[in-house]
């Protein structure tokens, strides 16, 4: 049976996230990040509903937080940024939905323990009633955006670094994608992101399908950002390559940047890191002033649907944004 996974604008029946608790990551800021989590899910939850796994004993406090439009589920994890550990969903030529359920190791064993978040896709399909479809391949959703007619972007920085899959080249990652995603070509861009050493490099960071054929790039406007000079090369590569349609790249550029202290550390948050839920766009900020012009990038890109901006500075922090704690449940259409 032929499965392709659907591009994020198509409908969903809802959104999964994972509630944070782990202290070694978060240490002093572990509960603003809840209140951060809370409210990315209530910004979606006004789109679609929102699902949240909370690790056994820590369901009630996620329910006071998120409130009504967000259903919590105990399931045992052990992070919470399901975009990389929960399933990737795709739907067969009738609309009938099931899960690739890849293989999860803490982007290159850089967290211990994963072994929970390895088998939480699993635990998620069963628990939605879902069919399983198995990967014995390494990979976590932010290192693909896809556009639901055959084409998928990634980065040569992640899915080729040898934490991943050493015992894979190009070819056989590249041949893996397309059999479980049901994709025809595949874009590889050379860089991800010079300060991602969390994820090395994922595209969720650096390019967003938003519509068929047109791709959001961050493309930072000072000299001195670190990805100034690599950013520059990825669009260049988009400009010189088609979709599996055969059409031209649309490019959108998003040349805002926003830096940040956060626990004594300065971190990115990164604009391009956003959700599209039905009808909208859930966008991190940071209240800076850069916020400001981006969310005004990203409405002129999606001008049909609404955007939104939810503080995200912690989960900045601790490695990502709204688009890496959130994954897409698309609706079934059998």
């Amino acid at each position: 049976m032929t499965y392709r996974m659907p591009a994020e604008w198509t409908e969903h029946e809802g959104c999964l996230m994972a509630w944070p608790v782990r202290p070694d990551l978060w240490g002093d800021t572990l509960g603003e990040v809840k209140r951060e989590y809370a409210a990315v899910a209530r910004a979606i939850a006004r789109f679609e509903p929102v699902t949240m796994v909370a690790p056994p004993g820590h369901g009630d406090e996620a329910r006071t937080l998120c409130g009504e439009g967000t259903t919590v589920v105990e399931l045992p994890t052990d992070d919470s940024w399901f975009r990389d550990s929960a399933p990737l969903f795709v739907l067969d030529a009738d609309g009938r939905r099931a899960g690739v359920d890849f293989r999860f190791n803490a982007w290159g064993r850089k967290h211990s323990p994963w072994d929970a978040d390895d088998r939480i896709s699993g635990l998620l399909l069963e628990h939605l009633g879902v069919t399983a479809i198995r990967s014995g391949m390494i990979l976590e959703g932010g290192a693909i955006t896809v556009d639901g007619e055959g084409t998928l972007i990634t980065t040569e920085q992640c899915l080729l670094h040898p934490n991943r899959n050493p015992g894979m080249d190009r070819q056989e990652i590249e041949d893996e994608l397309k059999a479980r995603l049901g994709v025809t070509k595949v874009v590889w861009l050379p860089y991800g992101g010079a300060l991602d050493t969390e994820t090395d490099g994922h595209v969720d960071g650096v390019c967003a399908f938003v519509a068929p054929g047109k791709v959001v790039v961050q493309l930072p406007a000072d000299p001195g950002h670190p990805d100034y000079v690599r950013m520059r090369a990825n669009r260049a590569v988009l400009e010189h390559s088609t979709d599996a349609q055969g059409r031209p790249f649309e490019i959108v550029d998003l040349p805002q940047s926003a830096f940040v202290e956060v626990d004594g550390r300065e971190v990115e948050v990164g604009y391009l890191n956003f959700y599209l839920a039905n009808g909208g766009v859930v966008v991190p900020v940071a209240d800076h002033p850069e916020d400001a012009g981006a969310l005004a990038v990203l409405a002129a890109a999606c001008p049909d649907r609404e955007v939104v901006g939810v503080r995200a500075r912690v989960i900045a922090h601790g490695g990502g944004g709204v688009h890496c704690i959130t994954q897409q449940v698309p609706a079934a259409h059998a």
